[in-house]
């Protein structure tokens, strides 16, 4: 139950996406991505080396993904940063997040992976929530960021 309606279960693929997919991105459900997609930013994309996605599919159209990138280190074991988690609106609530989170997991661990790092806001909820349900632990942090 979620806020008093009943949240049926939705028949989705989840899949690992390569160079050979970018056909997949033809159809973008609203709010997956933070823009429309560039066809020569995603070719870029899934061409680059420890880049990594997870699209979620259903009847053809992604309704989320999860974008993570391998980050390695000359003194330490590779970690997985996972830079976006995405699920459209109206797919919210409904396990497909925890899926694809789930199967990156996997992959980062194939790829040698040591440890993972994702961050969201501390006001959000629901982000938070999924994170700490995956064994994730919530480590303050201060975020500089700045233009080029």
């Amino acid at each position: 139950m979620s806020g008093g309606r009943k949240v049926m279960p939705v028949a989705v693929e989840i899949k690992r996406v390569g160079q050979a997919d970018a056909a997949l991105f033809d159809q973008v459900a609203p709010d997956v991505f933070d823009a429309p997609i560039d066809p020569e930013r995603l070719s870029a994309y899934l061409a680059a080396p420890g880049h990594l996605m997870i699209v979620a599919r259903q009847e053809g159209v992604v309704v989320g993904q999860v974008a993570a990138l391998l980050h390695r280190h000359p003194d330490k074991p590779t970690q997985l940063y996972i830079d976006e988690v995405a699920v459209t609106p109206a797919m919210r609530r409904r396990g497909i997040a925890r899926r694809m989170l789930t199967d990156m997991l996997v992959w980062g661990r194939e790829q040698g992976c040591a440890e993972v790092w994702v961050g969201t806001e501390c006001d959000n909820v629901a982000a938070r929530g999924l994170y700490e349900s995956l064994d994730a632990a919530p480590v303050p942090f201060m975020l500089y960021l700045s233009a080029l």
